[in-house]
């Protein structure tokens, strides 16, 4: 039991220690050479466009859904004027950022694990170096900036339609004073929470560029291995996404707002 633990333990610290050294490459790489308009230009469209559907819903129906459980509970105290200030600051600080990280990482995370996963088990990778050309600086570095440029944009958008959705379920179903509510929404949401979660959309398209690029980089041959890959990048972008939320929230919260 005891010698399980301990190699399980030894695995981690290897896997977190490799994933760490292709971080280093991949900075490197991109402070060394950047990459190619084109190439940023196809991933941008790839991982930033075509992700707006499944974010814009995630934001509207969370924006709706948070607007009437608010309302349900500050109802009882004579506070719905104060359900929107509350649906604000929720989507702009927390909800906006972590729930966008969370539907791209499912979306996004899978796409770059397969993508590069069946590269490697096909050989590509290997033919790239045979040209003299880095994958790191070919492959990797596209997708990570264009991940990284993306996330700030799908958030701002999830947090603005989450809002808006949630105003209009506010007066339009529940019956609210639309003054009233949008006086307490812009008196209460500060500056600093949208900063706030624009800050950490910058971190999350970080962890899963470079989580989901690594697993499929570095992921077994065979059909399996690339399922394996994908699945692990999507499970462990979205773990790395949770716990991450809390420290980036205390430090956040410290640095914004004092």
């Amino acid at each position: 039991m005891i010698s399980a633990v301990y190699c399980r333990v030894v695995r981690w610290l290897q896997g977190m220690g490799r994933l760490t050294l292709f971080g280093k490459e991949v900075l490197w790489a991109v402070l060394g050479q950047g990459t190619r308009g084109r190439q940023l230009t196809y991933q941008l469209y790839f991982l930033g466009v075509k992700s707006q559907t499944v974010v814009l819903v995630t934001g509207a129906f969370t924006g709706m859904v948070l607007a009437a459980q608010t309302y349900f509970q500050f109802h009882k105290v004579r506070m719905d004027t104060a359900t929107l200030a509350v649906v604000s600051v929720s989507m702009c600080s927390e909800l906006g950022p972590v729930l966008t990280a969370l539907m791209v990482a499912g979306r996004v995370g899978a796409a770059l694990a397969a993508e590069l996963g069946t590269m490697r088990v096909t050989e590509q990778i290997d033919a790239l170096r045979t040209l003299a050309t880095h994958p790191i600086d070919y492959l990797v570095v596209p997708r990570m900036l264009a991940i990284v440029l993306a996330m700030p944009l799908l958030t701002a958008e999830s947090i603005t339609v989450g809002v808006g959705s949630g105003y209009a379920v506010a007066v339009g179903f529940l019956n609210i004073d639309p003054s009233y509510t949008w006086h307490n929404m812009v008196n209460y949401t500060s500056p600093e929470d949208a900063l706030m979660g624009l800050i950490k959309a910058v971190v999350y398209g970080a962890m899963i560029g470079l989580i989901s690029c690594y697993k499929g980089m570095h992921c077994r041959e065979g059909a399996e291995g690339v399922g394996r890959a994908t699945t692990e990048a999507v499970v462990y972008s979205s773990i790395t996404i949770l716990v991450s939320n809390f420290f980036l929230t205390l430090s956040l919260n410290r640095l914004l707002h004092t």
